[in-house]
Parts: C-alpha cells; structure tokens; sequence
C-alpha cells in the first residue's frame, strides 16, 4: 500500500534530497513548519518505506575513480542459474554503481566506475570468468553533464 503524501510531505522529501545531513531545525525553517512535526512525517515515511536509508555522496575523481564506463550486455542465455550467477557476480563488485535489465536489443546496462580503463579491463575479465556472456560493449563516459538521485516530486 502506497504511502499517502501532502504538500508538506513533499517539501521534507525535497530537502533531505537536496542535503540529508541537514539538521531537524533547518528543515522545520525551510519547509515552514516545526520540528516535531517534521521529524513524526519522517518517521512515517521511513516506516512507510518512501525514505529507504540516508547516505552521503562522494566525488568519484577527488577518490582518483576518474573512469566511468556503461557497459552494454548482451546473453544468450536466460535461465534462472545463469541470472543467479551474473546477479551474484554484479552484486559483489563495488566498482558497478547501477545495474539494469532491459527490453530490446540489450539485455543489461551497468554503469561502472574505476580509475582507469586497466582498471575496467581488470573487471571485465573477473565479470567474463564466471559468467558467459554473448557480447559485451564498453562505452566510456568522456564528460558527465548531468547526474542527480534526486527524484521529481511535484506538489498536488
């Protein structure tokens, strides 16, 4: 069952998006309203499941992971123990950011991020050596224009 939302609601969405690590008073200011109120709309949205978990974002390149690839996959093979195996292989590399099945052409898009494209030939060939896959497609991300974990809230 979704979680019902106001406006207020919306508004405290917003600004822990904007900075988490903001403190209860300065989100009761900015949404215009009070801290105890703001902190019980919290709580309910993390009850309810809207808010999974609070995290800080790190710049890649000050940590010297200057290289972001998006990796094209495509498989022939679709049965539940090889999607368990690629599952189990994506999920224990911290260097893949994002991982997404899709329709059409392409079966998988990851986006990982390393030091260099040594760094990413090294992930490929672990990622090859435990699951077969039918093609493979590097892109390398020369300029990131825009990126955001925000998400579109709009008022009712």
């Amino acid at each position: 069952m979704a979680v019902r939302l106001d406006d207020l609601d919306r508004k405290i969405l917003l600004e822990l998006q904007r900075d988490g690590g903001q403190s209860l008073d300065d989100i009761a200011k900015s949404v215009g309203s009070s801290k105890t109120p703001v902190w019980n709309r919290i709580r309910k949205m993390r009850d309810g499941g809207v808010i999974k978990h609070q995290t800080f974002l790190l710049d890649a390149e000050a940590l010297g992971l200057e290289a972001c690839f998006f990796v094209l996959i495509r498989t022939s093979e679709h049965d539940a123990g090889w999607q368990g195996r690629f599952l189990s292989a994506l999920k224990s590399r911290p260097e893949v950011l994002e991982a997404h099945r899709l329709a059409g052409d392409i079966d998988y898009i990851l986006k990982v991020v390393v030091s260099n494209a040594r760094a990413y030939d090294t992930f490929y060939q672990a990622l090859i050596s435990e699951v077969k896959v039918h093609n493979v497609t590097a892109l390398l991300s020369m300029e990131e224009i825009k990126s955001t974990t925000m998400l579109p809230l709009e008022m009712e």
